[in-house]
């Protein structure tokens, strides 16, 4: 096992990087957690805020650079790169800016004398995935360092270069060391960490597999986890929606990030035989239209998968689920050329025993449903053991509003594909795991909320 860079729109490999000794990985938590309790803890909340102030400075002056490692790791198409880099700025800036504000001890009117005043508690281990590389990072590090917390991050091994510089942030706005480590381990040095007490929570975004795996060594040790463990995110396309509006939608929805992400379209279901047809045969047409190529084209819109083994593992689901009965509407092969890439893929008629009827496309194949009524489209969309995000459009908002509430997600995003911000709170239900990122909830996922209740003396 190692940490390598192999560009994903070529398939060469570029660089590899060595693990760390287990005697590293441990000097690195003695290191965090002496400067947990002997410093950072202490320091106020203004002047934490504005390391992580400092460090969406600096990112956004190096934005060219940030946003190229994304392209060259995980082959991420430039234009989108570059959006990455800004919402992470955001999100560093917004917890510099608000954090003080959020940790504020807050009184109890009915309890006079009490309050709840708001603590750190300590070393974050913190595992994050390939598909964002540094918004993953920061919707976990810009809250709890300004919460006092110290943070280890173990990310993912196809994305090294994007590690390093995303930990160079915080030593270039003079964040004391141990303060933010990065780290280059193995799944059994994670596993021994998890076990060592001064890690005192611990946050995964992946699979299901790993979430698993990750909740039950942290349980053992009796330590808060956090998990936002992927989603299979249906679209309802209700009676009254605009057709038009719902296809341009579910293209970006769907193809965004090469179809990578937790919260990306990854089924449709349209309400009504004529209007699936009509819906169907508009996004037949517009995903042939797609640019497919070079991410650092201007023109592309959907760049390659990030490894050969994304690709590999997500054309057996399309074989497995033609085997089962589905149809290829569009797509399903790889392209012809250099890279790891996939053509854009509409699959139909996938019946409920057929295995993508429960599984997570992790890219751009996009399961297509039509059923009769709206109550037929909320029970498909909730047959899944996710409940990460949801769709529902249609031009009666009260409707859509309605239809919103009876679907088990974390999230619902009337009339829209997946709109982000530092604002708005991320994480799902059922296996799609529990905890919130983002927001107010963020920073309070690992702060200890302590009563101080005074009473006059005797």
């Amino acid at each position: 096992m190692s940490f390598a860079t192999i560009n994903p729109a070529t398939g060469k490999f570029v660089k590899e990087f060595p693990l760390q000794s287990d005697k590293e990985i441990f000097a690195a938590l003695g290191a965090a957690d002496e400067r947990y309790r002997e410093d950072w803890k202490f320091k106020p909340v203004a002047e934490r805020a504005r390391i992580v102030g400092r460090a969406a400075q600096i990112l956004r002056e190096k934005r060219d650079e940030y946003a190229g490692y994304l392209t060259l790791e995980m082959g991420k198409v430039t234009r989108f790169a570059y959006l990455e880099v800004d919402l992470v700025a955001d999100i560093l800036d917004y917890y510099a800016e608000h954090g003080e504000r959020f940790l504020a001890a807050e009184s109890l009117p009915e309890e006079p004398g009490a309050t709840v005043v708001s603590e750190p508690i300590g070393v974050i281990l913190a595992i994050e995935p390939w598909n964002f590389p540094y918004y993953q990072l920061a919707r976990v590090v810009a809250p709890q360092l300004v919460a006092g917390n110290v943070v280890m991050l173990k990310h993912a091994q196809s994305v090294p270069q994007c590690a390093l510089a995303f930990a160079r942030l915080f030593v270039e706005a003079e964040a004391p060391e141990g303060v933010y480590t990065n780290l280059f381990c193995s799944i059994k040095q994670i596993a021994n960490l998890i076990d060592d007490f001064r890690v005192r929570g611990v946050t995964l975004t992946g699979s299901e597999r790993a979430g698993a795996s990750v909740g039950e060594r942290a349980g053992r040790n009796l330590k808060k986890v956090v998990l936002e463990l992927g989603g299979s995110d249906p679209a309802l396309i209700l009676e009254g929606a605009s057709l038009e509006h719902a296809v341009e939608q579910t293209v970006m929805g769907r193809t965004f990030n090469s179809g990578q992400g937790c919260v990306n379209i990854k089924r449709v279901i349209v309400v009504g035989k004529e209007r699936g047809k009509e819906m169907l045969a508009a996004l037949t047409e517009r995903f042939a239209a797609i640019q497919v190529g070079d991410p650092t084209d201007e023109t592309t819109l959907l760049g390659p998968m990030a490894s050969e083994r994304g690709l590999d593992g997500l054309l057996r689901q399309v074989e497995d689920a033609k085997a089962a009965g589905a149809k290829i509407a569009y797509g399903g092969k790889r392209v012809d050329r250099p890279g790891f890439y996939l053509e854009p893929t509409i699959i139909t008629e996938i019946a409920e025993d057929n295995p993508l009827y429960q599984q997570e496309a992790f890219g751009p194949v996009l399961s297509f449903y039509v059923v009769d009524s709206e109550r037929e489209a909320i029970e498909l969309a909730n047959a899944t053991r996710y409940g990460l995000g949801a769709y529902v459009f249609d031009e009666d908002v009260e409707r859509a509003k309605q239809a919103a509430s009876r679907i088990e997600s974390g999230m619902v995003y009337i009339n829209s594909c997946f709109v982000d911000s530092p604002r708005l709170p991320f994480g799902g239900v059922k296996n799609s795991g529990f905890g919130r990122e983002l927001s107010k909830l963020g920073i309070g996922e690992f702060v200890n909320r302590k009563l101080v209740r005074v009473s006059d003396p005797a």
